[in-house]
């Protein structure tokens, strides 16, 4: 009786301990490493001259690599060429007519102003002379009245003459009004600016890729009227190669931003390395296109991630598996 008494109590005691060690392992080990689902980013541009006209050339075709910064194509630039040249044209003539105003009136323009000043002065003088003789001699007889009134309208012609010559000189000697200055400054910076503007059209007459990047379509062909901002391109923008993950959010603290992650898709043996870049500050419902083993619409975090090591092998658009290491839980950093 005692020995089974005893049989049965180490049986329990050693089920007892089994239990509690089985409830402190799962209590404490690591967990499982985190998979998060998603695809790779699709970052397009579309591509056109800021300014419209007749392509000349287009230097690359769908399919081709591009660096930042290589020219794509090109406008017919004659017609701009010449707006150009007449744009500067006109940005002279205004430049010098502030140089004339700011330097004011030569001497020799001064002192053909006092001369002829001085000549009227003198037809003044001779008119008013002849009027006041004619006017003494009218009681006698010796001039008709007919004669006086027109020696009196010409004293009147010759001193207005007078008094105008006598205001050109006064504007010749003492130089241009300060409007008249700023008037003709701002003239020659609007010609500058418009000239400006001509030299900006004329360089958006080439085409450059903004960014690296591969092009996907070609819209148009050389001989096309094109009109400012239509579709010539469209280039895809591959570098850095991006991944949008979603995270459930009770997972969320086990995804921090520098995070090492193994990034796989389907059909392609090779593992991709990359880190978390960044997560986003407010959740969003699980968007269609991300397929997990059990879908269902629930509150996610969007993750995104940068590919270190991406190959012509992983396209744009491509569902991605994402694992990430279990990692200490750490402040998040929101995605911009």
């Amino acid at each position: 009786m005692n020995r089974k008494f005893l049989l049965g109590g180490a049986a329990a005691l050693t089920l007892l301990v089994a239990v509690s060690g089985t409830l402190w392992y799962r209590a404490h080990r690591a967990p499982p490493p985190l998979t998060l689902y998603g695809n790779v980013d699709v970052r397009e541009v579309d591509l056109g001259f800021r300014v419209g006209g007749r392509i000349a050339s287009l230097a690359v075709d769908e399919g081709t690599r591009v660096p930042a910064g290589a020219v794509l194509g090109r406008l017919d630039a004659k017609p701009l060429q010449d707006a150009l040249a007449a744009q500067t044209a006109q940005l002279g003539l205004a430049k010098a007519n502030e140089a004339k105003f700011i330097a004011g009136p030569r001497p020799q323009e001064v002192e053909e102003a006092r001369q002829a000043l001085a000549a009227q002065q003198a037809r003044t003088d001779q008119a008013e002379a002849e009027y006041h003789r004619e006017q003494g001699l009218a009681p006698t007889g010796a001039v008709s009245l007919r004669q006086l009134e027109t020696a009196r309208a010409d004293a009147k012609a010759a001193r207005a003459q007078l008094d105008s010559a006598r205001a050109a000189y006064d504007l010749q000697r003492l130089g241009y009004r300060r409007d008249d200055i700023a008037a003709a400054r701002a003239q020659a910076r609007a010609a500058a600016a418009t000239t400006a503007k001509s030299a900006t059209d004329l360089d958006d007459t080439i085409l450059r890729a903004p960014e690296a990047g591969i092009v996907l379509t070609r819209a148009r062909e050389p001989g096309a009227i094109v009109q400012p901002g239509e579709t010539i391109f469209t280039l895809t923008i591959d570098r850095p190669l991006r991944v949008r993950a979603y995270v459930a959010e009770p997972d969320l603290g086990r995804v921090n931003p520098g995070q090492g992650v193994e990034v796989t898709a389907d059909g392609n043996t090779k593992t991709y390395h990359g880190t978390v870049a960044a997560i986003a500050a407010t959740a969003e419902f699980t968007p269609k296109s991300v397929q997990t083993e059990n879908l269902r619409a629930d509150l996610v975090y969007r993750v995104r991630i940068l590919v270190s090591d991406p190959d012509a092998a992983l396209h744009q658009g491509q569902p991605v598996t994402v694992k990430l290491a279990p990692s200490p839980s750490g402040p998040q950093k929101s995605e911009q």
